[in-house]
């Protein structure tokens, strides 16, 4: 299993859809999800520290994980099939639950919990670039300038790159 990074919730224009980005922590493969706009704002949240006045689903939900005196182990991307991202919750105990990408990641960010995915999705959905630290979220922000959702639509089996997680039209 390769370690993820968030790197970041965008728009992309001109259709407004937002994505997040992962890469891959100890490569240059990176992974775009288009998502919801509430699951992009719980993934902004997490990632800028913002504590609501009262619980978002995703900041109940890793509450009640601690009260029941559970630990959420790793998040898995585990696949995409048919341009659709799917994803599981690894609990303590062996517990496995299914679940749509960017509400493993939110939680996995709320619960400074590992994203995962195996070495075969990256090779399937991973693009490559390479980028120097500094310029990471500036190169993030110009791929997005530059790619539409129908770039990462799955045509073949085992040919094309990403699309959107499970739930999203």
């Amino acid at each position: 299993m390769i370690t993820l990074d968030v790197l970041g919730v965008r728009v992309e224009m001109p259709t407004n859809s937002p994505i997040v980005l992962l890469r891959e922590r100890d490569g240059m493969r990176y992974v775009p999800i288009w998502i919801g706009a509430p699951e992009a704002t719980a993934i902004a949240y997490a990632e800028q520290g913002v504590e609501p006045p009262r619980p978002l689903t995703h900041d109940l939900f890793a509450q009640v994980i601690r009260e029941l005196g559970r630990q959420l182990e790793a998040v898995h991307i585990t696949s995409l099939d048919e341009g659709v991202f799917y994803a599981e919750l690894h609990f303590d105990g062996g517990t496995v639950v299914s679940c749509r990408p960017s509400d493993a990641i939110a939680l996995a960010l709320r619960t400074v919990t590992p994203i995962l995915a195996p070495e075969e999705l990256l090779d399937e959905v991973g693009i490559t670039m390479a980028v120097e630290e500094d310029d990471e979220v500036e190169r993030f922000r110009e791929f997005l300038d530059q790619v539409s959702a129908e770039d990462f639509e799955h045509e073949q089996p085992g040919e094309g790159h990403g699309g959107r997680e499970a739930g999203e039209p």
